[in-house]
């Protein structure tokens, strides 16, 4: 089916992709379609500025593909829907401070090859944080951090690198209140510690490309349960967004050897900002109470012990 009105922002197709994936839209859409599009809208300057040749190289599809991909979705051709990616960045103010960043990093002289390394990886993170910038919605922003304040219980899950991400958002979230977890923080498996959670529950799950399956698992399980599911992403293509009731995209592409976690650290001090403001007085509350537990323990020291 093709879409009877194509979409005229990245806001709108961004949507799209969502409501595709989640098999809530008319339009259908084969697996390297609806990849290649998740792809597209998810770094819009790339797709601002590249011709329909060099995309379909990055994005290993013909540049056929894409030329039927933009039909399906309502528009005259690929030029026509590369329009909107190219009017919405040159429109985009959001990109703005980024860019000035990235120049002013550009501009420091490397002097020695150490330094360098430094400077490229600042530059890079600089460039996620932006891609993650330009994708936040408010009204999701709200609702999760709403759920993450209000659900009886939230358990957070990641595996390899997004396990040091799953333990910062769940001491971040366990300053602020109650009955927040890692998913299997006693190592009695995944099934056991989901068979203990019920309705207004909250899962959140973290990952990136190559997804884990242990997580997309755990993600399926917990939405087939009916725990509200929150995904923290990189692509719109990725496997834990058909389950999520919110997913969050969070770019990862650098130099560093594995996938960068620094702009999913930015996101997440972010959102525990936001949950900090829903729940307002009893935020406050929560961290003075932590505050003289750790006077009266006499658990921080400073100087000399």
């Amino acid at each position: 089916m093709t879409a009877s009105r194509p979409p005229r922002s990245i806001d709108e197709l961004r949507d799209l992709v969502v409501s595709i994936r989640r098999q809530q839209s008319d339009i259908l859409l084969g697996d390297k379609a609806l990849d290649a599009l998740a792809k597209l809208v998810d770094a819009p300057e790339r797709a601002a500025v590249r011709t329909i040749s060099e995309l379909g190289e990055l994005l290993s599809v013909n540049a056929s593909t894409l030329t039927r991909l933009a039909k399906k979705l309502g528009f005259a051709g690929f030029s026509d829907f590369q329009s909107v990616f190219r009017a919405e960045i040159a429109d985009d103010e959001r990109y703005f401070y980024s860019r000035q960043a990235g120049r002013l990093l550009s501009t420091v002289p490397t002097g020695v090859e150490e330094v360098g390394v430094f400077e490229r990886l600042a530059r890079e993170t600089a460039a996620n944080v932006d891609g993650f910038m330009g994708q936040l919605d408010a009204g999701a922003l709200h609702e999760a951090a709403s759920l993450l304040a209000g659900a009886p219980r939230v358990r957070v899950h990641g595996v390899r690198q997004f396990h040091a991400f799953a333990s910062f958002l769940t001491y971040g979230l366990g300053m602020l209140r109650s009955d927040v977890a890692l998913l299997d923080a006693p190592r009695l498996g995944e099934a056991e510690a989901l068979s203990q959670l019920s309705g207004g529950d909250v899962v959140v799950v973290a990952s990136c490309e190559p997804y884990t399956r242990n997580v997309v698992d755990v993600a399926e399980a917990a939405a087939a349960r009916g725990l509200d599911v929150v995904a923290i992403t990189d692509m719109r293509a990725s496997p834990l967004v058909a389950p999520s009731r919110h997913a969050f995209f969070v770019p990862h592409a650098s130099s560093f050897f594995s996938n960068s976690m620094a702009a999913y650290i930015v996101f997440a001090e972010g959102l525990l900002n936001l949950v900090a403001r829903v729940m307002g007085d009893a935020a406050v509350k929560a961290l003075a109470e932590r505050e003289k537990l750790i006077v009266d323990m006499r658990i921080e020291t400073r100087g000399r012990p």
